[in-house]
Parts: structure tokens; C-alpha cells; sequence
């Protein structure tokens, strides 16, 4: 089969696209534990993963255990437009696969915060983000 040299660039382009991005989202994670860190919350878990999903920081500030979902994009606004309602529906669900295994189960104090990381690496958050 001949080698096809148009393709070729192409495939290492996207190739190359996805680990920036991949990249680029774990340095936003990082920053976020630091912001979070400062504030007197402590990291105890980074990508934790549950049967139905992930979430990206899990700390606890006194006796609220604090969920975060890091979107990072060029800008504010834009990180915050790839939150689905799916994932919303997966971080609930892994939220509860969480608390059920600390000491007061679903009675557990929890909040739910969305860090958005723009691209000059400023960062954003609201708290109690998915509260209805």
C-alpha cells in the first residue's frame, strides 16, 4: 500500500492537538489543586474514578468533602459550554459512589464546585455549580 503523504501530516496534526490538550488539561488540574490548596482545602484524591465516571479533585475543607470538575479553554465562558448534561448526570452519580464509602454515607456534606481555567491560566470558580 503506498504511503499517502497528504493524510500522513494530518493524522500527526490531531495526534499532536490531543496530547497538547491532554496536557494542558492535567496543568489545569494542577493549578487548581494550588488555588484550592491555598484556600485551606486539602486534595485527597486527583482523578478519582468510580464505576459511571470521574472527577478531576476531591478535597476536603472541615467536614465538606468539595468535588471539582476543571474545564479548561480559551476562554471562561467557553470552558464552562463543555459541561454536558450527561456529565452533570455522571458527576452526581460519582459523587455518590464516593460519599458511600465515608463514614456517614450519603449524609456526608458535599459541594460540587466547576474550575474554569482560561487559556492565560486564570481560573474561575463556582461553587455549588450543579445546585438547582
Amino acid at each position: 500500500m503506498p504511503f499517502d503523504f497528504v493524510s500522513a501530516p494530518a493524522r500527526q496534526s490531531r495526534k499532536s492537538r490531543g496530547l497538547t490538550n491532554h496536557l494542558a488539561g492535567h496543568a489545569a488540574e494542577a493549578s487548581v489543586a494550588r488555588l484550592y490548596e491555598d484556600r485551606g482545602v486539602a486534595i485527597c484524591a486527583r482523578n478519582w474514578r468510580g464505576s459511571v465516571g470521574e472527577i478531576d479533585l476531591i478535597g476536603r475543607d472541615g467536614d465538606v468533602v468539595v468535588f471539582v470538575e476543571v474545564k479548561q479553554s480559551r476562554t471562561h465562558d467557553l470552558a464552562a459550554t463543555h459541561v454536558s448534561p450527561a456529565q452533570i448526570g455522571r458527576i452526581f452519580a460519582t459523587v455518590e459512589e464516593f460519599v458511600a464509602n465515608e463514614p456517614r454515607g450519603l449524609l456526608t456534606d458535599v459541594r460540587i464546585d466547576l474550575a474554569l481555567v482560561d487559556g492565560q491560566g486564570r481560573i474561575q470558580v463556582v461553587e455549588n455549580a450543579f445546585a438547582g
